[in-house]
């Protein structure tokens, strides 16, 4: 039988990256990645502004011609594959990432008199220039509509749509006037490549709609008009130019135009499935299942469950929604994760350059961390460096480190750096158990998965749980080439479900990463002091006194130092 193929677009933070991949059995045939060419590595900054990040969308339009063309040739060079055995394409962007359109769907910022102001390009989901309006919309829903809170763990988010369009109204309202509807990337890009761009046409996806702009079926889809006028007319305005229902990445948002077929050299008419946020789709190509935790790593985390439709959910506070449809079309979705895990390492890296430019990479770091034992610093850290997204929602928390003293050196930090992002990972894993969600199995995909053990062996023995990782380097990508199969449908050559998918494209990699139980115990030691100063800090209604927290420390460091803990 002939083998067909899917194409796989992944719009990450500073490039696009498509994937070519067999359908057969998930082999990967041809990549391609195209480094966004505005601002810095793709973002739009401003020096006065440290919260503002933005995209230009025309490195989105540029970028799938880009890594498509080099995709393609990379795999054209297996003899099996052949251009129009490709059936489906699908869709990852970050998110929220929404974008203001005109009435025909093109971006301000195609317009001479938006050029160069970033209030038209599209808000990046690491834009935090929203934190006021976050916390607004969720007093505001707390009195008006407290059910809207439920459901997207009790807080707003300054990274959601709402946040970013009500800040708009204030900053640039000239630009919430000229947009006739904003549209999230991950619904615009499919939208361009099938000829739907134009606002009444484009389906809206679920999962941005659930977990980032209070969409729920049980009230009708998106926030209520007169709640949102409340908060600012102009969003009542914006309400009125968006759908009652979202689709699910199971279905095609239409053909492949003509146009885009030419320029890619694909056959015109194939699939388009609708759009998701990567992390969600890296999780379907990590082989997500009820029971098992997916955490794709990277400069963030994502921490995503699934549950069967039929099962009685509770409401759970922290978590950035639970929404019918928004990861597996069958099932809930759950979404948990931490604003910076990455960016924290890189940090300590490239700003605060321990041992210069040579002696304090993140390979020497790593050697000496790893000569470390548990505890053995005397160091605890909190982080928050870029706020905390999960289980508290507060973007305006920030990192913290004590028990250094004038001995304390650089790996000794990079491991407290390490260690601390393992106990907010062990925190959301709790909060998921917490209220009935077993986790059975651990996923870990994304950059720091592959390539740094001692990260994930810090998990392992932090957490408990056995890291798996998963088989593919890609799984956004991949995911994302797995919806556009599904979309396509098995008639076309592909799969009318993604249990079927999965089951044919995913698995994991024979190494992975068993907590060790000696340091577990000190680790366990070090997560409840790391649970005091979380919840001190964090939560306004918890009161403690940390007296004894820098003497547990030292003691816990003199144990180690001395063998007297093993």
């Amino acid at each position: 039988m002939r083998t067909h193929y899917a194409v796989g677009l992944d719009f990450g933070t500073n490039s696009v990256r498509a994937l070519v991949v067999s359908l057969k059995d998930g082999k990967e045939c041809g990549s391609g990645v195209w480094n966004y060419a505005h601002g810095e590595a793709g973002i739009i900054l401003e020096s006065e502004k440290p919260h503002l990040a933005r995209q230009h969308p025309e490195d989105y339009t540029e970028g799938i011609k880009q890594s498509v063309e080099c995709a393609l040739k990379e795999a054209s060079q297996n003899k099996e594959f052949a251009r129009d055995s490709i059936i489906g394409i699908g869709v990852d962007t970050t998110g929220s990432t929404p974008l203001p359109v005109d009435d025909r769907g093109e971006p301000l910022a195609f317009q001479a008199k938006y050029e160069n102001n970033p209030h038209a390009f599209a808000w990046l989901w690491k834009d935090h220039t929203s934190h006021a309006e976050a916390e607004e919309i969720t007093e505001a829903a707390a009195k008006l509509r407290p059910h809207y809170l439920k459901k997207c763990g009790g807080a707003y988010s300054s990274e959601w749509l709402w946040s970013k369009l009500l800040n708009c109204c204030r900053a640039a309202p000239e630009v919430v006037k000229d947009a006739h509807t904003w549209v999230e990337i991950a619904d615009w890009i499919p939208a361009i490549l099938t000829g739907t761009s134009a606002p009444a046409k484009i389906k809206r996806n679920i999962c941005a709609a659930g977990h980032k702009a209070m969409f729920n079926p049980e009230w009708g889809g998106y926030p209520d008009v007169e709640f949102l006028g409340e908060l600012d007319p102009a969003l009542a305005q914006i309400r009125q130019t968006l759908p009652d229902q979202a689709v699910d990445i199971s279905q095609a948002v239409g053909g492949l135009t003509e146009e885009w077929a030419k320029e890619l050299g694909l056959n015109p008419g194939i699939a388009v499935a609708a759009g998701a946020f990567d992390a969600h789709l890296g999780a379907v190509g990590s082989g997500i299942s009820p029971g098992t935790l997916v955490k794709i790593m990277g400069t963030s985390t994502c921490d995503m469950m699934v549950a069967p439709m039929d099962t009685k959910l509770p409401d759970i506070p922290g978590l950035c929604g639970i929404v019918p449809g928004s990861i597996l079309p069958d099932c809930f979705g759950l979404e948990a994760g931490q604003s910076a895990v990455g960016d924290i390492y890189n940090w300590f890296v490239n700003h605060i350059q321990p041992g210069g430019p040579e002696k304090g990479s993140h390979e020497e770091l790593t050697e000496g961390a790893e000569l470390l034992s548990p505890g053995e610093s005397g160091l605890l850290g909190l982080d928050w460096h870029n706020g905390n997204r999960t289980v508290l929602v507060d973007q305006r928390l920030t990192g913290l480190l004590i028990g250094m003293n004038l001995h304390t050196t650089p790996s000794e930090i990079y491991r407290a750096l390490i260690e601390s992002t393992a106990f907010g990972a062990r925190m959301i894993m709790q909060r998921f158990e917490e209220y009935g969600n077993e986790v059975n199995e651990v996923i870990n995909c994304g950059g720091i998965a592959m390539k740094n053990p001692l990260v994930m062996q810090i998990h392992a023995d932090v957490t408990g749980k056995e890291m798996k990782v998963a088989q593919s380097s890609q799984t956004c990508a991949l995911g994302a080439a797995m919806a556009g199969a599904v979309a396509a449908g098995a008639e076309a050559g592909g799969y009318d479900d993604f249990y079927e998918a999965q089951k044919n494209m995913t698995g994991v990699r024979e190494k992975s990463y068993k907590p060790d139980p000696e340091n577990a115990k000190v680790y366990n030691r070090l997560f409840g002091l790391y649970s005091r100063l979380h919840d001190i800090y964090g939560r306004k209604d918890y009161e403690s006194n940390l007296y004894d927290v820098m003497k547990e420390l030292l003691a816990l460091s003199e144990e180690q130092r001395t063998g007297q803990g093993k």
